[in-house]
């Protein structure tokens, strides 16, 4: 991987000129920003290929058309998994509170009205007028962004060390269909210890955690233009028809209409 500084190094040690800015970025694939935190929000909008986003608690993958917010103060490493454009918003904390913005990371679909709205605002000056019509452009950006629904695009890692071995073992293998009681024989612990560290930590169960891992997996790699039926294989499934089954039931459509 190409691991490279932020571009806005200088412009991430100032406060915003505004509550709110935008800035264009353009990533060639495999560009990885290392980890770094800034004094404001910000929402990372994928217009193009899939950006992910990781913390020590765990990762969001940005397809296109989705976005994640990653509030003030949280240490994030960005990584172009298939390069493209993106769009941030920066958002101070104080206007983030005003407009009930998430307090936690999360991935959001995009409507096409915030959209547009993202797009337009990004044409203006950095010192636009508050006061005028590009605030209030602002403020309607803002309330958008609030309404955005979530989705299930966030892969959290357990902090029990026995619980992280087996996430991380599957990580670089997510075909590996062992059930959770031959885990736990080989991470030294009961299967019903393994189950609680998982729900605890990371509010899924096994089996939900790994179904989790295979989607966004998945996700990264059909965006990338590989093959349904390849990526359903090495996911760990029989049939491509199962594959598209659980995507179409996690995402709400399949894997051909969601990169539509």
């Amino acid at each position: 991987m190409k691991w490279t500084t932020p571009q806005s190094a200088a412009w991430d040690t100032m406060r915003p000129i505004r509550s709110v800015r935008a800035r264009t970025s353009e990533w060639p694939t495999g560009t990885v920003i290392v980890p770094h935190s800034h004094p404001w929000c910000q929402l990372v909008y994928a217009i193009g290929g899939v950006t992910i986003v990781e913390t020590p608690e765990g990762s969001w993958v940005v397809p296109p058309d989705r976005a994640v917010w990653v509030p003030a103060g949280i240490t994030h490493c960005v990584r172009a998994a298939r390069g493209g454009q993106n769009r941030s918003v920066y958002v101070t904390v104080e206007a983030a509170q005003t407009a009930g913005l998430p307090k936690g990371c999360k991935v959001v679909a995009v409507s096409p009205l915030t959209r547009e709205l993202i797009l337009e605002f990004g044409r203006r000056p950095d010192d636009y007028d508050e006061d005028g019509a590009d605030g209030r452009l602002v403020r309607v950006l803002l309330d958008q962004i609030a309404a955005l629904p979530a989705q299930p695009l966030h892969l959290p890692w357990p902090r029990d060390p026995r619980a992280l071995a087996v996430a991380r073992a599957l990580e670089a293998d997510p075909a590996d269909g062992r059930p959770l009681e031959e885990w736990a024989r080989e991470a030294g612990a009961s299967a019903r210890t393994l189950a609680r560290a998982f729900r605890a930590d990371c509010g899924l169960t096994f089996g939900q955690w790994r179904l989790r891992l295979r989607l966004l997996g998945a996700l990264e790699r059909l965006a990338a233009g590989e093959a349904v039926t390849a990526v359903a294989f090495d996911m760990g499934y029989d049939q491509p028809s199962a594959f598209i089954a659980m995507f179409r039931r996690l995402l709400g459509t399949t894997p051909g209409a969601y990169f539509r």
